[in-house]
Parts: structure tokens; C-alpha cells; sequence
């Protein structure tokens, strides 16, 4: 028995291979998978200590999710080593390290792609993402781009290693997205637009803004289109292409609210009065307790046609609208106040008309 066994290990096999050949191509598969196991095992035990001592939670995750591709590497690993001691024919011995060349290939883009997977989940749990509602919806939808990406890059590298000719593979793929591209112009040059404000983060949903002639408040930040409901309560959509090149106000963004005002007062005010009424202005603005005291300004600004204008100007440090709206009717009327205190009042635009009698002519002149 024992020398039929030897017959049959050397005994010429299908494919020009002996039978120990055979044999130990029959048996490396699991033992290189048993091996690569044990390695990837001890492997991300290393990792795993040294990933503790970081502040950060994606590099834990990107240990675990590793896990695979480390087997497969550890494996095509252990076969490159195990190869020469098959003593494989020339043209087996190409075939079999194409096929290791390939599953490399294959193994580095698996590990690009559970790190896509890795750094999209981290974007979005990441404090920029939370601070910023609009771009981290766009997140997922990056990663998903960077995944289809890496996925044909690598489909692409792997065909190209077991020797299928993908030059045209890769011509008829130019061609194709080109002709996509165009036909999806407008929707891409949106899709752009709108990671160009998730990027940018110019507004937020929920910011009252003005854009060219329409304001209102960012209802919704889409792929597509931004809503914006306006004072009306009608709703405006506008393209993110569109909105990416359009002048944006936000009146969210601001830290204070200005005040800018004329006061006019009647010609009858005196310059005794016009300087008490400048003071008593400035002491109501500086004693409110929103102002910003650094930049006020009342000034005594020129002789108008039908007015003695007072220019008026101050920041109070809010940036609540409804609160501004209440500061400056308290203002307003205290303004009131120091005007008729003093004596003055205000003035509204009039015109004085003088009549002249035409000149009567002379006694002489008539007797003549």
C-alpha cells in the first residue's frame, strides 16, 4: 500500500501536475487560511494596544473592521512562502502568482473600502459635523460616491492583473460618464453646489438669510434645490448650482444689531437746546444695558431743507430680531422724551411761501 500511495503522489496527474502536486495545492487553501487567521489574530492584538492609547474611536473601529482583509493578506502571505516548495511548472507557477498578484490587489482595495466606510461614519459623528446640520447630511452620500470610486478603480487593477485587456474597459468607461455627464449637467452642477454649501457653510437650515431679492428663512438644504420660506410664507426654491454663485446674506451670523436713524427737529430749536438734546440722546443710548458701547454715535448733522437733522447710530449685542425690534421702540420713545423735555419738537417736511404785492405805479407816472 505504501508503495501504491508513492506511485500515486508520483504518478503524472491532469494539467502536467504530480500528484503531490496536486495534493499540496489541495491542502494549502486551508492551511493558509488557518495561518492568515492566526496571524490577523495576533496582528490586531498589536493594534488594538496601540490604538488604546489614542483619543480618537475611529481607529478602534478601523482594527475591527480590518479583521478580513488581514486574514486574506496574512494567507497570500504564507502561500508567496509556500509556493517554491510545490516546485510548480513555469506556466503553473505564473498562474499561481498572478492569482496571488490579484488577491492582493484585492485585498488592498477591501481595506480601502472599510476605511471609506470608517472615515464617513467618523465625519458624521464628529463635532464639525454636528455643528453643521446640512453638511453632515451630505456625508453619507460622499461616502457612498468615494465607495463606488475605489470599488471600480480596484475591479478595474484586479482585471488588469489576471491579464484581460482594460484599456477599452477603461475608454468605454470615459466615454460613457462623459456622455452622462452631459446629459446630467444641470443635476451634477446642483450635486456640486450643494457639497460646495455643505463645505462653505455659508447658512444653516433654520437661518434667516437674504438671497439676491428673496428673504426668508432656510427651510431646507437638499441635493437639488435650497427652500426658503419667505415673509409671505410662500416657499422658494432655489438650485444649489445657482445659490453656490449667488450673493448670500445671513442675518443669523451676526453678533449685533445696528440702529441708524435721523431725527429732525423744528427750525425754532435753539443751539442751547439742540446741545442738550445731543446729550440727553447719547445718555438714553449708553445707559441701555444691551448697547455696544464702544461706537455710538449723535451728531448734530446739517440744516435740511425743513429740518434740523440729528444723525443717529448704535449696535446693541443681540442678534434676535424680535429683541431688536423691542429695543428700538424703548429707544424711540425715550428719544421722544428728551425732545419734548426740552422744549423742541419734531419736524415734517414744509414750505413757506411768501406773496408780494406788485409795486403800485407812480401819480407822475399815470398823469403822463
Amino acid at each position: 500500500m505504501y508503495h501504491d500511495l508513492r506511485e500515486l503522489m508520483s504518478a503524472m496527474g491532469p494539467g502536467g501536475l504530480l500528484g503531490w502536486q496536486w495534493l499540496g495545492l489541495a491542502l494549502l487553501l486551508p492551511t493558509c487560511w488557518l495561518g492568515g487567521r492566526i496571524l490577523s489574530w495576533a496582528s490586531r492584538r498589536v493594534l488594538r494596544r496601540l490604538v488604546a492609547r489614542t483619543s480618537v474611536t475611529w481607529d478602534d473601529d478601523l482594527v475591527r473592521e480590518l479583521g478580513g482583509p488581514l486574514t486574506l493578506a496574512g494567507g497570500l502571505g504564507l502561500a508567496a512562502l509556500s509556493r517554491p516548495l510545490l516546485d510548480l511548472p513555469l506556466r503553473w507557477a505564473h498562474s499561481f502568482d498572478r492569482a496571488l498578484g490579484s488577491l492582493l490587489f484585492m485585498t488592498v482595495f477591501w481595506s480601502l473600502l472599510r476605511g471609506v466606510t470608517i472615515v464617513g461614519r467618523a465625519l458624521a459623528r464628529s463635532g464639525w459635523a454636528t455643528q453643521r446640520p446640512s453638511s453632515r447630511a451630505l456625508i453619507p452620500l460622499g461616502a457612498r460616491v468615494m465607495y463606488v470610486v475605489v470599488l471600480a478603480v480596484g475591479s478595474i487593477a484586479v482585471l488588469s492583473q489576471l491579464g484581460y485587456p482594460v484599456a477599452s474597459l477603461v475608454a468605454g468607461l470615459g466615454i460613457g460618464g462623459l456622455a452622462l455627464a452631459l446629459a446630467g449637467q444641470k443635476t451634477i452642477e446642483n450635486l456640486f453646489g450643494a457639497f460646495s454649501l455643505g463645505i462653505d457653510q455659508p447658512f444653516c437650515e433654520g437661518d434667516f438669510v437674504r438671497v439676491d431679492d428673496c428673504v426668508g428663512t432656510v427651510e431646507a438644504i437638499g441635493l437639488r434645490s435650497t427652500r426658503i420660506r419667505t415673509l409671505d410664507r410662500t416657499l422658494v426654491s432655489i438650485p444649489n448650482g445657482r445659490l453656490s454663485e449667488m450673493r448670500l446674506e445671513t442675518f443669523a451670523a451676526r453678533d449685533r444689531i445696528r440702529l441708524a436713524c435721523t431725527l429732525g427737529l423744528v427750525y425754532g430749536t435753539t443751539a442751547r437746546q439742540m446741545r442738550q438734546i445731543l446729550a440727553g440722546l447719547e445718555a438714553v443710548l449708553r445707559a441701555h444695558d444691551a448697547i455696544w458701547p464702544d461706537a455710538v454715535v449723535v451728531r448734530f448733522k446739517e440744516f435740511a431743507a425743513s429740518s434740523l437733522d440729528i444723525e443717529i447710530m448704535a449696535w446693541f449685542q443681540t442678534n434676535d430680531w424680535s429683541r431688536f425690534q423691542a429695543i428700538r421702540q424703548d429707544v424711540l420713545l425715550e428719544f421722544m422724551d428728551v425732545v419734548e423735555r426740552e422744549g423742541s419738537s419734531f419736524a415734517f417736511p414744509t414750505q413757506t411761501i411768501h406773496l408780494a404785492r406788485p409795486a403800485t405805479a407812480s401819480p407822475r407816472a399815470a398823469a403822463s
